[in-house]
């Protein structure tokens, strides 16, 4: 469930694995505007001057799911950097009893769910006297998802499973710090719908997402060209298709620049992490916009906006997730941090490249799947899932992955996105047909 359940608590740097309408909900979130032509209004943004981490602003309380992941290890690293700013009351995890029961002692929150029902027993038995209303199942993560004390649901979850949470979050008004990117890649029109019914902000965590969200900050859409969405390239970005062939799960999950769950390291492996960043993308800032993929070995840059003008505006940091995670948990507000400055100067050159999508097919399938639109990209991201995690398990070569998502692919009908429900029996079948794939090649 969540993006790496093995994640320790650490200070070490992870990253997991978050309109008009089409993006009016989250542009809206970036800046108010003023009724005359020229007139935008920058949200207000307050220059902390010291490391001391006091500051004034009202307690925002947080519901957080996918707690004991690499995203929710670092939120709470975050939060608890800021005490006399932040409050957990909801906490969700998946079945890292151990990560989890240390998480509820420590932050005390009012409600904890537990994925995994088998694992509720261990845990009270873990937290002892600690005063929290537990719940198990998918109930459990819809009704922290929903908790009505929460100003901001905060979804580091994994996969598909992040979806209904997502929705509830939404349904409820409550405002989303999304990491779980496959909420939008599969659903997109359909959650974006219910953010601008319910006038909920949804505000990006994803590191990409996060720097084209505040590149817009004061910015008018309509000025915009283009997105450029950065990409690192992963641990096979100098490999010929011929070395790529036979590579193994370890160097697969060895990724130059991040310390991320199994699952995503894959997905930057294949790069089709990045095409389901690109469909996100489009969701969150119109699905008009055009958005162009270029790599950065460095992940140095995370995204840049290019304006009609040719300027362009990009947002540099160090590879920290825990830095896009305190944007969104602040917003409109930014906090000082104990974080690395950037070193320019140490770090010499920064290169650009452009995509290879011969040698990493995956990509091209991605934007493949938002031109199709309809059920097509919930197709993709089901039948990406499980190759990754055959490959994982190692029932499959590396290149079979891209081989087996787009067999799902041109086996799939795409049909029209009318409610959750299309979704998911889309996310079903492309599971059966995948894993039927799977049994075939093994």
């Amino acid at each position: 469930m969540e993006s790496s359940e093995k994640c320790a608590a650490s200070a070490a740097p992870h990253y997991d694995g978050g309109d008009d309408i089409g993006s009016a909900r989250i542009l809206d979130s970036c800046f108010r505007r003023n009724d005359d032509d020229g007139g935008v209004t920058v949200a207000a943004v307050t220059a902390a001057t010291t490391t001391t981490f006091v500051h004034t602003a009202a307690m925002k309380k947080i519901s957080l799911l996918g707690s004991t992941g690499s995203i929710g290890v670092n939120t709470l690293d975050v939060v608890a950097r800021y005490p006399e700013s932040f409050r957990i009351c909801a906490l969700s995890a998946g079945g890292n009893v151990d990560l989890f029961a240390q998480q509820i002692r420590k932050f005390k929150p009012a409600l904890a769910t537990l994925f995994d029902p088998a694992k509720v027993t261990a845990l009270r038995k873990l937290i002892g006297d600690v005063d929290v209303e537990i719940v198990a199942g998918q109930d459990g993560v819809v009704a922290a998802a929903a908790f009505p004390d929460a100003d901001l649901v905060v979804s580091g979850m994994a996969g598909s499973t992040g979806l209904l949470p997502a929705v509830a979050a939404l349904k409820a008004g409550k405002n989303l710090a999304l990491a779980n990117k496959e909420t939008l890649v599969i659903a997109g029109e359909l959650v974006i719908k219910e953010a601008a019914r319910t006038r909920a902000r949804i505000i990006p965590i994803d590191s990409e997402h996060s720097a084209i969200f505040q590149a817009l900050n004061g910015e008018k859409t309509a000025r915009v060209k283009k997105i450029i969405l950065t990409a690192s390239g992963g641990p096979f970005r100098t490999f010929t298709r011929k070395q790529m062939e036979n590579v193994t799960v370890e160097e697969a999950l060895n990724h130059p620049n991040w310390n991320m769950g199994n699952k995503i390291t894959i997905d930057s492996a294949t790069m089709i992490n990045k095409g389901l960043e690109y469909i996100e993308a489009k969701w969150l800032f119109g699905v008009d916009t055009q958005v162009e993929i270029i790599v950065h070995a460095q992940s140095i840059i995370h995204s840049m906006i290019e304006f009609v003008d040719t300027s362009i505006i990009a947002q540099l940091g160090i590879p920290d997730m825990r830095v896009p995670i305190a944007y969104a948990l602040t917003y409109p507000d930014r906090f000082a941090s104990e974080l690395p400055s950037l070193d320019l100067a140490a770090m010499g050159n920064l290169t650009f490249e452009a995509p290879d999508f011969e040698r990493f097919p995956c990509l091209q399938l991605a934007v493949d799947a938002m031109e199709i639109g309809k059920t097509m990209p919930a197709t993709l991201n089901a039948a990406n899932e499980i190759a990754v995690q055959a490959f994982l398990d190692k029932l499959i070569p590396y290149k079979d992955i891209a081989e087996i998502i787009r067999m799902v692919m041109q086996n799939h009908s795409p049909a029209p996105l009318r409610e959750l429900q299309d979704v998911l029996d889309a996310d079903r079948w492309a599971r059966e047909e995948t894993a039927k794939l799977i049994t075939v090649a093994h």
